[in-house]
C-alpha cells in the first residue's frame, strides 16, 4: 500500500523498469551482497574476539540503494547506525574502513569517520582540513556525525534541511556556493521503526511540516524496536497510519507520506525519486516508511534475535528478505541467470574477506611493534633483576592474553615497574619507565584531543578589549544587547536567529526588538515550543556554513535539550577527532527570577554534560555582549547564560560596540582585598559586592573574583594567586550544593594547588538543595542573600581572631 499516491506519483510508477538498465541493476546487488557479507563477517569478528560489538544493516539494503540513487552532490544524510549499504554506494564509507572502525583502529586516516572513537557504521564526512577549515560541500555527498542515542539525529535534520532554505531565500548568501547552490540541496534522514517512539522524531517531523524544508525522511521498519514488537511502539501498529495526519492538503503545509515494500526495488526507486524531486524543487518534505523488512542477523551482536522471535516470524523473514526477493526478481526479470549471481557473489564474498583482512592487518602492525618492544624492554629487565621468573611470567601471560591490544602490554610495563622498583635507579628500569610515558602521552593524542576543535579560529585564542565610553546617558541593559545584535546583524550575512517569541516580539526581553523587521523573517524568526529541535535547527545551519544563535527562553528549560547539547552538539568536535565543527551559540536567561520553574541555575549539571562547550556566565550585559564578539569570531559552540534580572539595570553603551571582547577563561578581580577571597559569577555578583561593601566596615577586606566562564575556568591560575594573598576563600553560586561551586573548588584547589595556600577550611555558598520557592521571602530562603556571604565571611575571621571578630550573630 502507498500512500499519497498523487496522480504524477502514479503516472510515474506506470513506467516502472524502464529507466533501469541492466548494468545498474546487477551492480546494485553486487554492492548489497557485498554489504550482506560485511555484516556477516563483521558478526562473526565480534564473536571471535576481534571487535568489541557490533551493529549492523543486513536487512535494509535494497532501500538503501533506492535512496543512493536520488543523492546528489552537496545532499546531507542525518541518520542512525544501519545505513551501510547506502555509504557503499555514496562513498560514504569503504568496506576497509568499515572494518577498521570495528575493530576500533585509533587512526584518522583508518577510520576517517572517528578515528576509532565510535562503534562501527557511525559515520561522518571530513568536513574540515586539518586547520580546521571548511571543504568545498557542493561536490561531495556528505553525512553529518552519527551518534548511537536513539533518534538524537532527529533535531539535527531539521537543520540541515532548513539550511537550504536559509540559502534559497537570503540573498546576501548567494556567494556561497561552497555550501549552497541555490538552496537546491535536500537532506536525508534515517531512522529505525522503535526509535520513532522518541519524542525527538516527533517533535523534528512537526517542525519539518511546519518549516516546509526540504527533508526526506527514511523510516526502515522490521517490526521491532529490539525485541519489542511495534505494537507496543507505535499506536495502530502501523507509523504510516499514524503519520498520514502531516499529510499535506493541495497547496497546505504539511508532508508528503509514503508507505512502500522494502523488498520491491523498483517502488522504492520511483517512490525516492518522486518525493526527492519534490523536495529538491519545492522544499516539501517527505516522510518515506518502508515497511516489510527483516533483521537477518537479530539486533545486534549483543544477542540472539530467536530468543523473543517466533519460528514463524524467522521463517517469514527468511522467506521476506530483500536481498532474496531481489535477486528472485533479477533473475525473473532476465537481468541475470543464476549462474552469473553465483559466480558475482563467490567473487565479491572473495573480495570482502580480503579487505576485512587488510584492515586487521593494518589495525596490528603498529599494536605488534608496540607489544614487542615492550616485551624485550621488560625482558631487559631479567639481566638486572632478582625476580627473573616473576617477569617471565609477566612476558608469558601477556603473549598468552589473546587479546591485540594496548592495554595488554601497558598493563604488562606497569607490574614490571612494580616489581623492579627497589631498583629504579638502573638504566633498564628507567628505559621501561621512560617508555611506558611516552606510550601514555601518544595515547593522549589518540584518545583525548578535539574536545574542542583547538584550530587557529578558537573562541580561546581571542584576546580581551575592553570596552570604551564616552559621556552618553546610560541604557537599560537590553538595549546594550539589541544594538549589539543590531550592529552584529548589519556587518554579518551568515547570522540566523531564533526560538520562541524571537521573532516578531524581539524576544521577551525585548533584546531582539525591531530586528526582524530589519532584517528579515529569514534571518530572525520565531519557533514552536520545541527545545530539542532549536538546538537540532542550530547544529544542522552550523554545519552547513551559517552562524546560527539559538535561544531557549529560560535557562529552567535547558533541560528539554539537554540530550541533543551534550549527546550531538557537545561531542562532535572530538567523535569525529576534528573532522565537523559546529559553532553553535545558545543563548538563553536565568537565575533570579522568583519560581521553582523560572529561577534556575543548574550549573553542575550544564557543566557536566556540555564539556565540549564554552559555557559563559555574564554578569550585565555589557559583558554578554564582549562574549558573544569573542564566541562570533572563533568557530567552537557556546553557552550564554544572561541575567534576568539585568535587563533593567542601566548600563553605559560602550563606544567600541562589536570590537570589544571577553577573553574566555579569564576571571575578572572586580574589588581587591587582603583577608579572604570570594569567587562567584553571574547574579550572585552584586550580592557579593554588596556584602564586600558592608564588611569593610567591620575590618575585613573581600577580594570578590567573577570567573565569566565555567568552561573554561581560569586557565591561567589567577585565582590562586589571590588565594596566596588571602589564604581563606568561599565558592559562591546559585546552584545546589555539590554542584558548580564545588566544580569550581576542584578547579582551584586540585588543578591549581590551591590547598597549600589554605589557613582556614574552604567553604562554598550555594542554594539549597530544593528548587526556588515562588515569591520574594521564598528567594530569601532558597538562594544566598547579602545576608548570608557577610555571616560565612565573617565567621571565617572570628575563627581566626575571635577577640578583633566576636560572635554578634
Amino acid at each position: 500500500m502507498l500512500y499519497a499516491m498523487n496522480t504524477p506519483l502514479e503516472e510515474t510508477l506506470s513506467k516502472r523498469v524502464s529507466f533501469l538498465t541492466k548494468e545498474e541493476v546487477v551492480q546494485d546487488y553486487r554492492l548489497a551482497y557485498q554489504s550482506r557479507t560485511v555484516s556477516i563477517l563483521g558478526r562473526r569478528e565480534v564473536l571471535t574476539g576481534k571487535a568489541k560489538f557490533g551493529i549492523f544493516g543486513d536487512g535494509k539494503e535494497v532501500a538503501q540503494l533506492a535512496l543512493a540513487k536520488v543523492f546528489k552532490p552537496g545532499d546531507f544524510r542525518s541518520g542512525y547506525y544501519r545505513d551501510q549499504t547506502l555509504g557503499f554506494k555514496l562513498g560514504l564509507v569503504d568496506i576497509k574502513s568499515f572494518f577498521a572502525q570495528l575493530y576500533a583502529h585509533a587512526d584518522v586516516t583508518a577510520d576517517p569517520h572517528s578515528a576509532g572513537r565510535q562503534m562501527n557504521t557511525h559515520m561522518a564526512t571530513r568536513l574540515l582540513d586539518e586547520q580546521g577549515n571548511w571543504f568545498k560541500q557542493t561536490d561531495r555527498h556528505l553525512t553529518s556525525a552519527d551518534g548511537s542515542s536513539t533518534a538524537s539525529q532527529m533535531p539535527r535534520l531539521v537543520g540541515l534541511a532548513q539550511a537550504s532554505s536559509v540559502y534559497r531565500s537570503v540573498e546576501e548568501l548567494s556567494h556561497m556556493t561552497d555550501f549552497s547552490i541555490g538552496g537546491n540541496e535536500v537532506a536525508f534522514g534515517t531512522i529505525g521503526n522503535g526509535s520513532c517512539a522518541e519524542g525527538h522524531f516527533w517533535e523534528a517531523i512537526n517542525a519539518a511540516g511546519v518549516l516546509q524544508i526540504p527533508m526526506v525522511m527514511s523510516i526502515w521498519d522490521d517490526g521491532f524496536g529490539i525485541s519489542v514488537p511495534n505494537e507496543y511502539q507505535i499506536t495502530k501498529a502501523n507509523l504510516s497510519e499514524v503519520l498520514s495526519g502531516f499529510q499535506r492538503e493541495e497547496g497546505g503545509p504539511g508532508l508528503e507520506v509514503f508507505s512502500v515494500d522494502g523488498g520491491d526495488y523498483v517502488k522504492l526507486c520511483e517512490v525516492y525519486r518522486y518525493a526527492t524531486d519534490l523536495a529538491r524543487r519545492e522544499h516539501v518534505p517527505s516522510v518515506i516508511h518502508v515497511h516489510g523488512l527483516t533483521q537477518p542477523q537479530g539486533h545486534s551482536t549483543s544477542g540472539s534475535h530467536e530468543r523473543y522471535k517466533t519460528d514463524e516470524r524467522l521463517k517469514w523473514e527468511k522467506e521476506n528478505d530483500c536481498l532474496k526477493k531481489m535477486r528472485n526478481w533479477i533473475i525473473r526479470e532476465g537481468y541475470a541467470t543464476e549462474e552469473e549471481l553465483q559466480k558475482w557473489e563467490d567473487e565479491d564474498k572473495k573480495e570482502v574477506r580480503k579487505l576485512k583482512t587488510e584492515a586487521w592487518k593494518e589495525y596490528q602492525k603498529p599494536i605488534q611493534e608496540e607489544f614487542e618492544t615492550c616485551m624485550s624492554l621488560i625482558e631487559n629487565l631479567k639481566v638486572d633483576a632478582t625476580e627473573v621468573a616473576t617477569l617471565q611470567k609477566i612476558i608469558d601471560q601477556a603473549r598468552r592474553s589473546g587479546d591485540v591490544n594496548r592495554r595488554v602490554y601497558m598493563e604488562a610495563a606497569y607490574k614490571a615497574l612494580l616489581i623492579t622498583q627497589p631498583k629504579s635507579h638502573l638504566a633498564s628500569v628507567r628505559k621501561l619507565r621512560i617508555w611506558r610515558q611516552q606510550q601514555h602521552q601518544r595515547m593522549e593524542e589518540l584518545y583525548d584531543t578535539y574536545l574542542m576543535n583547538d584550530t587557529a579560529d578558537s573562541p580561546q585564542l581571542q584576546h580581551s578589549i575592553k570596552p570604551t565610553y564616552d559621556e552618553s546617558s546610560p541604557l537599560n541593559g537590553f538595549e546594550i544587547i539589541n544594538a549589539y545584535f543590531d550592529y552584529t546583524f548589519e556587518r554579518e550575512p551568515r547570522l540566523i536567529a531564533f526560538g520562541e517569541d524571537m521573532g516578531h516580539l524581539g524576544d521577551v526581553n525585548q533584546g531582539f526588538a525591531g530586528l526582524q523587521k530589519k532584517f528579515g523573517i529569514e534571518r530572525i524568526f520565531d519557533t514552536g515550543i520545541r527545545e530539542q529541535t532549536i538546538v537540532g535547527q542550530a547544529i544542522g545551519m552550523a554545519l552547513r556554513g551559517l552562524r546560527p544563535i539559538a535561544e531557549i527562553q529560560y535557562l529552567d528549560y535547558l533541560i528539554y535539550a539537554i540530550q541533543t547539547l551534550s549527546d550531538d552538539l557537545a561531542t562532535l568536535s572530538y567523535r569525529t577527532a576534528g573532522g565537523q565543527k559546529a559553532p553553535v551559540i545558545i543563548r538563553t536567561r536565568g537565575h533570579r527570577l522568583e519560581g521553582i520553574w523560572h529561577a534556575g541555575s543548574p550549573l553542575g549539571m550544564i557543566i557536566n554534560s556540555l564539556r565540549g562547550m564554552h559555557v559563559c556566565v555574564p554578569r550585565n550585559m555589557t559583558q554578554a555582549v564582549g562574549m558573544y564578539e569573542t564566541l562570533l569570531q572563533g568557530d567552537e559552540p557556546g553557552l550564554v547564560i544572561e541575567v534576568l534580572n539585568a535587563y533593567r539595570q542601566k548600563e553605559q553603551l560602550p563606544t567600541n560596540l562589536g570590537t570589544f571582547r571577553v577573553a574566555l577563561g579569564e576571571p575578572e578581580v572586580l574589588r581587591p582585598g587582603k583577608d579572604i577571597t570570594l569567587i562567584t559569577y553571574g547574579a550572585c555578583i552584586p550580592i557579593a559586592l554588596t556584602a564586600a561593601n558592608q564588611l569593610e566596615k567591620v575590618g575585613i577586606f573581600l577580594e570578590v573574583i567573577d570567573v565569566q566562564t565555567l568552561l573554561p575556568f581560569d586557565v591561567n591560575h589567577s585565582i590562586v594567586e589571590s588565594l596566596k594573598k588571602t589564604n581563606r576563600i568561599i565558592f559562591m553560586d546559585e546552584d545546589v550544593p555539590g554542584g558548580a561551586s564545588a566544580y569550581m573548588m576542584q578547579q582551584v584547589l586540585e588543578e591549581q594547588d590551591g590547598y597549600r595556600y589554605l589557613d582556614s577550611a574552604p567553604h562554598t555558598l550555594t542554594a539549597k538543595d530544593h528548587r526556588c520557592a515562588y515569591g520574594t521571602d521564598g528567594d530569601y530562603w532558597s538562594k544566598p542573600q547579602v545576608e548570608h556571604v557577610y555571616e560565612m565571611a565573617y565567621n571565617i575571621m572570628n575563627e581566626v581572631d575571635p577577640i578583633g571578630f566576636p560572635s554578634f550573630l
